[in-house]
């Protein structure tokens, strides 16, 4: 029989998460901060380690993870936004970039980067999305984040 890991137990490292938010759609990007933060401290890591950044949009997520995972002290980052689909095509090319550009990040650093990107075809689907009764990504970025950190020592 074969052995599974998985990083649901152990213990994290001591280090910095950043939460990149962005300031668009506040609404909906402040409850998904707050439900990250209150995974993370749930979680034992105290408010000190919060690092929090804003940025204006969705677009600039990408930068600010970069730019925050090149302090040795960050262990990990959470990237949470929305976009919401308009008249044109415009949200599709922002999700699809600033999709591939965090796993991409999360590879080249090797650390790992929460995926909370809201891509919603309305107002609603992203109120639902974020607190309302579909959950709120803010908890489920942070609990993968936290997973990641769990695992790593296990895989190396």
């Amino acid at each position: 029989m074969s052995a599974s890991i998985d990083g649901t137990t152990g213990s994290l490292p001591s280090g910095r998460i950043a939460i990149v938010v962005s300031r668009y759609n506040p609404g909906i990007c402040d409850s998904m901060c707050e439900a990250a933060v209150e995974t993370l401290t749930q979680a034992g890591i105290a408010p000190e380690r919060h690092w929090i950044i804003r940025v204006p949009g969705a677009w600039e997520l990408c930068w600010a993870v970069e730019q925050a995972l090149q302090h040795a002290d960050v262990a990990a980052a959470i990237a949470l936004g929305c976009v919401i689909r308009g008249e044109t095509t415009h949200d599709e090319h922002i999700n699809r970039t600033v999709s591939a550009s965090l796993m991409n990040q999360s590879i080249c650093s090797g650390r790992p980067v929460g995926f909370g990107l809201l891509t919603c075809n309305t107002l609603e689907q992203a109120i639902q999305r974020s607190g309302g009764n579909v959950g709120n990504k803010g908890h489920e970025a942070a609990d993968a984040v936290l997973e990641l950190l769990r695992l790593a020592p296990k895989l190396r």
